[in-house]
């Protein structure tokens, strides 16, 4: 009600009830006539839509989550892209960290969404990148409350999950990752390394020169390094498209822990000669590091071109990922339709850790059996070349850019190239590798 309106009631007719109650009505009749056809954002020309969330609420758990369900273990897995345990698992962990996620009842005693029901909004449109409002029929759901559950969700799953899931490998998981490198014949190698781009549909005007690149349309860089089981150990997203993946390695924080000395020590020899940094394959734009081992684009002779072809089998790692990703989570397959950067930063960290999650969930070991998150991998019988110490001191600038140097040092880029070529070719004539 306008503020005259306010000051009229207030002022005048103050004695008189049966006056005031008519001035009032009047009033709000005024305004309601005023307000019509001003916009769809006006709350008078809304239209309440009765969606008994309740009968939704109990068809979902019939269909999923009762003792006896409608579908099956499989067909969840199928359509929510993870098990039910571990659906479960977030669930309860959201509710107890945000109460956004708990059933409760609103001003007028109306019993609102279930956990369930959003929690199942959100991950169907990650994982199948649909409308908002086209999960209003099953879920009943309407399409703003599909886009903030789909928000909080993300921004739950990236403060719980995030340093555990997004975290860098620690001595265990080096040690783990050394030996599966031992195994395919490239000691020290931690993984590989590349860039993918996600495309933004609603880029606002202003920006579409900085975020288009040579896709020819606006982007958004994903620089990400996996390991051999498509685990995803490092997630840099949110660089213009315009940027290649030169760029992208200069502003990201892939090797901050190891420049800072804070990070697991790495310690191998290969062919009578000690290293002291892992290393990640990588395609020929990076730059020549001691930290990155590219492959040979024409060899010449039979050992180099072993090399190349073990190389480039090994960096497709980071491809399977980024497409086992994409295939799970079809929002980042898609042109994103979020208008807001910070969204698309949540949505892009959050389906990374749940296809962390996932692989924890699944996976599998050398005998082909899954283990269920069990959290007990062996790793007694790693060998010695593992990590041995973790340094979390102060350090000096000197050797800040001593070890900056040695990072960048392309001297020890082809000398360690060279000890793996050779290393690759004696396995290979010992029938070690094929």
């Amino acid at each position: 009600m306008s503020k005259f309106f306010k000051r009229l009631l207030n002022d005048s007719f103050s004695s008189d009830e049966e006056e005031r109650n008519m001035w009032f009505a009047a009033a709000i009749e005024f305004e309601r006539q005023n307000s019509q056809g001003s916009g769809s954002g006006d709350r008078s020309s809304r239209q309440y839509r009765y969606r008994d969330r309740v009968s939704g609420h109990s068809r979902l758990l019939n269909d999923y989550f009762v003792e006896n369900p409608v579908y099956d273990e499989t067909l969840f897995r199928r359509r929510f892209r993870l098990s039910r345990p571990l659906f479960l698992r977030i669930l309860h962990t959201l509710q107890q960290h945000n109460d956004y996620f708990v059933q409760r009842r609103n001003a007028a005693n109306t019993v609102g969404l279930s956990g369930e029901q959003k929690m199942t909004a959100a991950l169907r449109m990650l994982a199948y990148g649909m409308s908002a409002d086209s999960l209003d029929e099953y879920v009943r759901i309407g399409e703003t409350t599909t886009i903030e559950c789909v928000k909080r969700f993300c921004q739950g799953v990236v403060e719980i999950f995030g340093p555990e899931y997004l975290r860098s490998p620690n001595a265990a998981d080096i040690s783990r990752l050394l030996q599966k490198a031992n195994q395919r014949g490239l000691p020290g190698m931690l993984g590989s390394l590349d860039c993918m781009h996600w495309a933004w549909k609603n880029c606002p005007a202003a920006y579409h020169g900085m975020y288009t690149g040579h896709v020819h349309r606006p982007t958004i860089v994903l620089e990400a390094v996996a390991s051999y089981d498509l685990w995803i150990w490092h997630a840099f997203f949110g660089m213009p498209g315009s940027n290649n993946d030169i760029n992208v390695l200069d502003a990201s924080n892939l090797f901050a822990n190891l420049q800072e000395g804070c990070g697991p020590s790495v310690n191998y020899t290969i062919m009578g000669n000690h290293y002291n940094m892992g290393y990640y394959l990588a395609d020929g734009i990076y730059p020549k590091w001691a930290t990155i081992v590219q492959s040979i684009s024409h060899p010449q002779e039979l050992a180099h071109e072993f090399f190349a072809k073990k190389h480039e089998s090994y960096r497709k790692d980071v491809e399977r990922a980024f497409g086992v990703l994409q295939a799970r989570f079809a929002i980042v397959r898609g042109p994103a339709r979020f208008w807001h950067h910070e969204d698309l930063t949540l949505i892009m960290k959050a389906c990374i850790i749940l296809h962390n999650m996932i692989i924890e969930d699944e996976r599998v070991d050398d005998n082909g059996l899954v283990a269920m998150a069990s959290g007990n991998d062996d790793y007694d019988s790693l060998g010695t070349d593992g990590p041995v110490e973790v340094s979390r001191g102060p350090i000096s600038f000197d050797h800040f850019m001593a070890t900056n140097r040695a990072i960048r040092d392309s001297d020890t880029h082809y000398a360690l190239r060279r000890d793996i070529i050779a290393h690759l070719w004696t396995l290979h004539g010992q029938g070690v590798i094929e």
